[in-house]
C-alpha cells in the first residue's frame, strides 16, 4: 500500500471521529483547531512512512495526497452528519440564511458543475429546503476544506522531511 494512502486512511479514521465528536455541544468547539493539527499529523505520518532517502518536494507531494483523501472521507462523514442534524432539528430558515450568502460566482461554479442548484434549495417544504441548503454548504465547505488540509498536510510531510531525511 502505497505510504500516502496509508495516511490518509489512518487520516479519515481520526477526522471521522473527530466529526462524531463535534456532535456533542462544547466538545464541538474544540474540534475545528483539532482538525487542522490532525492534518499537518497527516502529512508527517505520510512522510514517515516514505522509504529514506525523503526529499522534502516528493514528501509534500505524499503529504498533500494523504490529506486530500483524509479529508475526503472526513468532509463526507461532516457532510452527512449536518443534514442528519438539520432533518432532525430543523433549521429550514438558517440554512437558506446561509446559502444566501454564498457568492454568486460559487453558485455558478456549482451550477457550471451540473449541481442542480435551483432544485435543491426549492423542493417544495421548509424541511426540503432546510435539507437541500445543508448538504450545499457543506459539499462547498468539503471542497474548500480538501484543499486546505492538503496545504496543511504538505507542509508537515516537507517539514518532517526536512528534518528526518534519513
Amino acid at each position: 500500500m502505497a505510504s500516502w494512502l496509508k495516511a490518509g486512511l489512518i487520516g479519515a479514521g481520526i477526522l471521522v471521529v473527530l466529526a462524531l465528536v463535534s456532535i456533542i455541544p462544547f466538545a464541538g468547539l474544540c474540534v475545528v483547531p483539532l482538525r487542522w493539527i490532525a492534518y499537518i499529523v497527516i502529512g508527517i505520518m505520510a512522510a514517515s512512512y516514505m522509504t529514506p532517502p525523503r526529499e522534502a518536494g516528493k514528501a509534500a507531494g505524499q503529504g498533500a495526497l494523504a490529506g486530500m483523501v483524509a479529508a475526503a472521507v472526513g468532509g463526507i462523514v461532516s457532510m452527512v452528519i449536518s443534514v442528519i442534524q438539520v432533518s432532525i432539528f430543523g433549521g429550514a430558515q438558517q440554512m437558506t440564511d446561509i446559502v444566501r450568502q454564498i457568492p454568486p460566482e460559487v453558485m455558478q461554479q456549482l451550477r457550471d458543475a451540473g449541481i442542480p442548484v435551483r432544485e435543491l434549495l426549492s423542493s417544495g417544504t421548509p424541511a426540503g429546503v432546510g435539507l437541500g441548503s445543508a448538504a450545499l454548504c457543506s459539499s462547498v465547505c468539503c471542497m474548500g476544506g480538501i484543499a486546505f488540509a492538503a496545504a496543511l498536510a504538505a507542509l508537515g510531510a516537507a517539514i518532517y522531511a526536512g528534518m528526518k531525511s534519513e
